[in-house]
């Protein structure tokens, strides 16, 4: 189990959602974990969501919610992030791992700069630990546990 997994103190923001085959999601969590999540199961649990499977253009037309914390369809279908964090089944990508600077620092409750500061610094090493692709800085999460420890409770960091 990856750290974090399972944990109550691990932040579940949700950073993309792509609707696959057979009424499966594919969600990407902002702590570099990928799951995927069966939605058929709700077809019979909750009535509302037998809308889904008349409604294969509807269901396609999943995004995630403002601010990461669950997925929606229309103003009657979501889930929450928990929900699809607890149920759905974790998948090995290449990226698994990589967390944006924007996200490690609210995980983590850092400055961007605290991180920037620690790759010139040769805290984090470039290449190794950190990387830029275009505009935007990755960290590995195994660096930022190293470095820094458990993630900060979601309780105690700004939403």
């Amino acid at each position: 189990m990856k750290k974090g997994e399972g944990d109550d103190t691990m932040f579940h923001k949700i950073k993309a959602v792509t609707a696959m085959p057979e009424f499966c999601l594919c969600v990407q969590f902002a702590e570099g974990v990928t799951k995927i999540y069966d939605v058929k199961p709700l077809f019979d649990k909750w009535k509302a969501f037998k809308t889904l499977e008349s409604s294969p253009e509807l269901f396609r037309c999943v995004e995630v919610d403002i601010g990461g914390y669950g997925i929606i369809w229309n103003d009657d279908l979501d889930l929450s992030c928990d929900e699809l964090f607890a149920n759905g089944k974790t998948v090995q990508t290449p990226f698994d791992g990589l967390i944006a600077f924007t996200d490690a620092t609210q995980l983590w409750g850092l400055n961007e700069s605290t991180l920037r500061k620690a790759i010139s610094y040769g805290k984090l090493v470039n290449g190794v630990d950190a990387c830029k692709y275009g505009k935007q800085w990755v960290v590995s999460e195994e660096a930022m546990f190293r470095e820094y420890g458990e993630p900060k409770p979601s309780s105690n960091r700004n939403k």
